[in-house]
């Protein structure tokens, strides 16, 4: 059996999320070549922002702040958009000219030697378990969250607040999924006794849980332990309830803890960050991996180190489940993916999506997961290279 956990986009370490990511969008919308790095904490009434930044762009950190705080639906007099108190803490730098390069013009042998400025080692996983080649326990703890919210901001259960969090089990036969062994529904209303919790069960089950399941070939049945609020009433919730912090859920933005994952932040971090776009390029070579019918499960791991273009070692994993050895299907993913930094960049375009995506684009990973995302056109989701790792 295993557990997957997703919070929706009011939980207070995905709202620090949203907000070091939406400050991200606003620097590299008006330069593609800043170097930002943000991180947020929220408490009760408290917004705490620390920015270290290189850019000739202008941001109003705490005018973005607010933003995010009232999208994502804060109104109550504990925490709000209007009276949350904002303390920022900015750090300009020099302009980092080794960053000030467009990676779209530049020759092959230019793009080789651009150095990654950090040191890492990431992971990038995929399986045929759901139809966005993601592990199913994450897949379905990520759509329950999603309209967990939605029934709150289409009004259907308008008592309900932001701050929430589902966790899903699954047993498994033989690595594969069985049946749904339990849903827990944790979230927060606006009254202590409004509704009963008798009420809140039956409007959770009927609005959030049966419709997820609905399209699903595996759905809970008698056996299923089913709970909402097992632990009482959650009043408000969010920052009023608990603190929060960037980067402080990165089995939820990955893969659940179905799959490994680097442990560092992905949120509130320029593209040149290879310890975040490396994480989005291992996906991307797992999933065409899959994609291409060479293994229903494969992890691709990366290891970059400081001073050098491309990383220093690629593995590939696929668990016993490769119609050829996983050797083999390295030496394919070496020659058709591309994963030095600035073929990277160069490949999804990642510092000048903001500027094409005005309501947002980082922002918008910073909930619900950076991968496996079916509503959004992510680059690192495509699987283009599938038929070149297929006909080989």
């Amino acid at each position: 059996m295993f557990t997957s956990e997703s919070v929706t986009e009011g939980h207070p370490d995905k709202l620090c999320d949203q907000i070091s990511d939406a400050i991200v969008d606003d620097y590299l919308r008006q330069d593609p070549c800043a170097r930002i790095r943000t991180e947020c904490a929220v408490s009760s009434a408290v917004v705490f922002i620390a920015a270290r930044f290189s850019s000739t762009a202008t941001v109003d950190l705490s005018r973005t702040a607010r933003r995010v705080i009232e999208e994502v639906g804060y109104d109550e007099p504990d925490f709000n958009a209007t009276a949350c108190s904002i303390l920022t803490i900015p750090k300009e730098q020099p302009l980092d000219q080794k960053s000030r390069f467009n990676e779209r013009t530049l020759s092959e042998k230019a793009l080789g030697r651009i150095a990654v400025r950090n040191q890492v080692t990431v992971f990038g996983f995929a399986c045929d378990q759901t139809p966005a080649l993601m592990p199913l326990p994450i897949w379905l703890a990520h759509n329950l969250s999603r309209q967990l919210s939605a029934v709150r901001l289409q009004g259907t259960l308008p008592y309900l607040m932001p701050d929430g969090r589902v966790q899903v089990g699954i047993e498994f036969k033989n690595r594969k999924p069985y049946r749904i062994y339990s849903v827990t529904v944790e979230t927060s209303q606006k009254r202590a006794r409004t509704p009963s919790m008798k009420r809140l069960y039956e409007d959770i089950v009927e609005s959030v849980i049966t419709p997820v399941f609905k399209t699903e070939e595996i759905r809970p049945d008698k056996r299923t332990r089913v709970f909402v609020n097992p632990d009482g009433p959650v009043v408000v919730g969010g920052p009023s309830h608990h603190s929060g912090l960037t980067g402080r859920k990165s089995a939820v933005d990955m893969y659940g803890e179905y799959a490994r994952h680097s442990g560092k932040a992905l949120s509130g971090k320029d593209p040149l960050r290879i310890d975040r776009v490396g994480a989005y390029v291992a996906r991307f070579a797992a999933k065409n991996v899959v994609a291409a019918g060479l293994a229903p499960e494969c992890e691709v791991t990366l290891s970059y180190a400081l001073g050098l273009p491309r990383p220093v070692s690629l593995q590939v994993d696929t668990f016993g489940t490769g119609k050829i050895p996983d050797t083999e299907i390295g030496s394919l993913v070496k020659e058709h993916v591309d994963f030095r930094l600035a073929g990277i960049l160069k490949e999804f375009n990642l510092r000048h999506l903001p500027s094409t995506h005005p309501g947002g684009f980082y922002q918008d990973l910073a909930a619900y997961g950076h991968v496996g995302r079916m509503d959004l056109d992510l680059p690192w989701e495509r699987t283009d290279k599938a038929p070149l790792l297929s006909s080989e």
